[in-house]
Parts: C-alpha cells; sequence; structure tokens
C-alpha cells in the first residue's frame, strides 16, 4: 500500500461510481444486488466503484446482541472473492465496507479494495468508532489498527476512510499525506425519525460541509456513499431513516454530483488529475503547514501543567 505505482500509467482523468442503494434483511440478496449495481456503474464507464459501509446487511448496530458477530466473514473471504469476480470482469476497482472477522473476539469495520484485475489491493480498518443511540458500533467493531494510508490500484492512489471518520481532518490530512488524491467515505448515516424535523436539515448540512472542507484543506477529490431508507431491525423501536445524498466534490469543494435521500442511485463522477495539480498551485495548503508547530495535536487536550510548561520551553 502506498508504493509501486508507475505515475506514467496512471490515466489523467477517469470516472468513478458511487453506489447508493437500499439494504435489504437477506445478505445474500444485498450481495447480488451490488454486483449487479457494479456492473452497472461500469457500464456507465466507471473504473472505480464503491459500495456504502456495511452494505451486505441492513445496519446492525442499533441494537447489541452477540448473536450478529455471526454476520462477520474473514477478509479473504466469500463476499471479496465474489466482489473480485465482479471486478476482474468489468475491469473496475471495488471499494466496499464489510464487518471483518479477524480472530474470535476482535472484528473491524473494514474497507477492502480490490484491483481491477480482481486482486486485493489493500484493507483500511475504521479508526474512530462511534457509539451513540442507535449506533452502538463499539460493541462490534476493534478500532482500526492500520493507521491512516493511500492504497495503489489501477486507477491511482486512493484514500479509504468510514462513516465516523469523515468528522475528522486528522483522517483526511494524513491520507492525504500519504499521497492520495481521492478519498472514498462508504457511509451509514441518518436521522433518528423523532429528530428530523427539528434537527434533520441541520444534521445532513454539517455531515456535508465538513467533508466539503476536507476536499479544500487537502486539495483533493472527496466522495461520499451512503445508503437509504428506513431500516428497523427492531419493529418496536423507532429506526434510522438514512439520509442518501452520496456527492462527489473536487479539490475547491465544488459538488459535481450529489444523489437524493429518498431513492437509490449510481453516480458517475469524473475525476481529472490535472485539476488536482491546478488547485495546489492556486491553494497551496501543503506547501505551508507550519509542520514545526502541530506537536500539540497528538495531545487528548492542552490543558495539563506539564503540557503548558513544555509548550513555554
Amino acid at each position: 500500500m502506498g508504493a509501486g505505482i508507475d505515475m506514467a500509467t496512471e490515466p489523467e482523468t477517469y470516472r468513478i461510481g458511487l453506489i447508493q442503494m437500499r439494504v435489504g434483511g437477506d445478505p445474500a440478496a444485498n450481495l447480488g444486488r451490488a454486483l449487479d449495481l457494479i456492473g452497472a456503474a461500469a457500464g456507465r464507464g466507471a473504473a472505480l466503484v464503491c459500495l456504502p459501509e456495511l452494505f451486505r446487511t441492513p445496519y446492525f448496530c442499533q441494537r447489541e446482541d452477540a448473536a450478529l458477530f455471526d454476520l462477520a466473514e474473514p477478509i479473504p473471504g466469500p463476499t471479496t472473492l465474489a466482489l473480485a469476480a465482479a471486478a476482474q470482469r468489468h475491469q473496475v476497482v471495488v471499494v466496499a465496507s464489510l464487518f471483518e472477522r479477524r480472530a474470535p473476539g476482535i472484528a473491524h469495520n473494514t474497507a477492502a479494495v480490490i484491483d481491477a484485475d480482481g486482486s486485493l489491493a489493500g484493507v483500511y480498518r475504521k479508526m474512530h468508532i462511534p457509539d451513540d443511540p442507535g449506533y452502538y458500533e463499539k460493541y462490534y467493531f476493534t478500532p482500526g489498527d492500520l493507521g491512516f494510508s493511500a492504497i495503489d490500484t489501477r486507477v491511482g492512489r486512493i484514500g479509504v476512510l468510514i462513516c465516523w471518520d469523515q468528522w475528522f481532518p486528522e483522517a483526511a490530512r494524513l491520507a492525504t499525506l500519504a499521497g492520495a488524491e481521492l478519498i472514498l467515505y462508504p457511509t451509514a448515516i441518518g436521522w433518528h425519525p423523532a429528530e428530523k424535523q427539528a434537527q434533520g436539515a441541520a444534521q445532513r448540512d454539517a455531515w456535508r460541509t465538513v467533508q466539503r472542507g476536507h476536499a479544500i484543506a487537502n486539495g483533493l477529490y472527496v466522495a461520499a456513499v451512503n445508503r437509504v431508507g428506513l431500516e428497523q431491525p427492531d419493529p418496536a423501536a423507532a429506526g434510522l431513516e438514512f439520509w442518501g445524498t452520496s456527492f462527489c466534490c473536487d479539490p475547491q469543494g465544488i459538488v459535481l454530483a450529489e444523489a437524493g435521500t429518498e431513492r437509490e442511485e449510481i453516480l458517475v463522477v469524473e475525476i481529472d488529475r490535472a485539476r488536482l495539480e491546478e488547485v495546489r498551485r492556486n491553494w497551496p495548503f501543503l506547501r505551508d503547514r507550519r509542520i514545526d508547530a502541530y506537536d500539540g495535536l497528538a495531545q487528548r487536550f492542552l490543558d495539563t501543567p506539564q503540557i503548558r510548561n513544555q509548550r513555554e520551553k
């Protein structure tokens, strides 16, 4: 990961396909649907296709249930093998978030990056794990241990982060510093139905804005790929209404394509590496970083006497 690409072979432009999909109760049917949508995106010229977070199943983290660990599978495993066959058949890079079974008692929310020849180009294990009402991910997922990197693929070097990671500027910056020219965020985010009327618009706008900010601050393309639809694993609970709004923006934060909030869609967007070069020349944020002055970023909070004394030396 992050090495070995011949820059002369990378395409100057290429298309990505963002798969916004509904997820039903049958994992095999969800996988079959995803494979069909990968083929449809490839048919529209996509050279890279990204699926939503944990696309094989309904968003099971709405409740804590030890039996749901049975949904996890190894990587490589049955799902990655099926995706690899599709990637090779359609000659596309596939990015897919899965519930990875690493060892007994150790599971991750992992994005597998499958290259266009069907090989496993790399994996990213979700680093930031939320624990909020309806999003009980700390019960299921061990935090990632691979850090933030970039993965070499046929189309170029990409960064992959997952859902809750999208709120943290440090994650996007480190992926950028590893050479990513595009960051993909497989996502499962939505409204608690009781909050939608009062807070829904502000929540969705904040989510969209922070990711556009990552694109601007780092001078690269950003794409978020969400699921859509109401999911109620517990019929007695209100469930979550996933808000879709999958989108891609360019290095100036300009939204190039955006899906709606209520239906499945495939977005196909062109990535232009010359645009990245143009923006970074005119907005040279990476050049002007004060890397000699950022030691405090490795601290939880700058409020202890030891830290204050260290800063005063």
